[in-house]
C-alpha cells in the first residue's frame, strides 16, 4: 500500500480555514484529519481526540521532551499546539492522505519536514479589516482577545510565502472549490508535485 500524502492549511484565525477544511473532508479524496494536540482547555463543544487531543501543560512539556511532535508551538502565552508524530504515520500508512489545520510557523514546519510529499495551502482572508470583523460575528472571544488575535495576523500574512498555494477566502464557496481543485490534483497524481 501507498504511503498517503499530506495536506496542510494555515491561516491567520478568522480567515475561514477550518470551514473550508471540513467541506473538503467531506469529499471523496481517501482524506483524514490529523487531530493536533493542545495545552489549552477545550471550547464548548469541542470533544477530546476528535476536534484536539486536549493535554495538560505537563503532559505537552513530556511529549516534547520525548520529541514525539513533528511541530509544536507556543501560540500564546502557556498555550501550545503541535502535530503529534504517531497521530501523522498512523495515518499515512492506512494509505489515507493526511489534512492538516495548523497554524503557520507549524504549516511552514511541516511542508519543510516533509517537502515534496506535502502541499501547503495558506487561506488569506480578503483584508485584516474582514478579519476583524468575522472574528467579531464569530463571537467566540472578547474583544481584547479579538485584538491580539488580528495583530498576531498581521505577523502570520508574512509567512505565506512558504506556502505551495495562497488561497484568498473572499467568497466562501469559490475558496472551497479552488482548495477541493488543488488538493484533487494533488492526491490524484503519483508524482509528486
Amino acid at each position: 500500500m501507498q504511503k498517503g500524502k499530506l495536506i496542510i492549511f494555515s491561516a491567520p484565525s478568522g480567515s475561514g480555514k477550518t470551514t473550508i477544511v471540513k467541506h473538503l473532508l467531506s469529499k471523496s479524496l481517501n482524506l483524514a484529519f490529523s487531530v493536533s494536540a493542545t495545552s489549552r482547555n477545550p471550547r464548548v463543544n469541542e470533544k477530546n481526540g476528535e476536534d484536539y487531543h486536549f493535554l495538560s501543560n505537563e503532559e505537552f512539556q513530556q511529549k516534547v521532551a520525548n520529541d514525539e511532535f513533528l511541530e509544536w508551538e507556543e501560540v500564546y502565552q502557556g498555550t501550545c499546539y503541535g502535530t503529534l508524530k504517531s497521530e501523522v504515520e498512523r495515518l499515512r500508512n492506512q494509505g489515507k492522505n493526511v489534512v492538516f489545520d495548523v497554524d503557520v510557523v507549524g504549516g511552514v514546519n511541516i511542508k519543510q519536514y516533509y517537502g515534496d510529499e506535502a502541499l501547503a495551502i495558506f487561506i488569506q482572508p480578503p483584508s485584516v479589516d474582514e478579519l476583524r470583523r468575522r472574528l467579531v460575528v464569530r463571537n467566540t472571544d472578547a474583544p481584547e482577545v479579538i485584538e491580539k488575535r488580528v495583530a498576531k495576523a498581521e505577523k502570520e500574512l508574512t509567512y505565506s510565502s512558504g506556502f505551495d498555494k495562497i488561497v484568498v477566502n473572499d467568497i466562501l464557496e469559490k475558496a472551497c472549490d479552488e482548495v477541493e481543485s488543488l488538493v484533487k490534483t494533488f492526491v490524484l497524481t503519483n508524482t509528486k508535485h
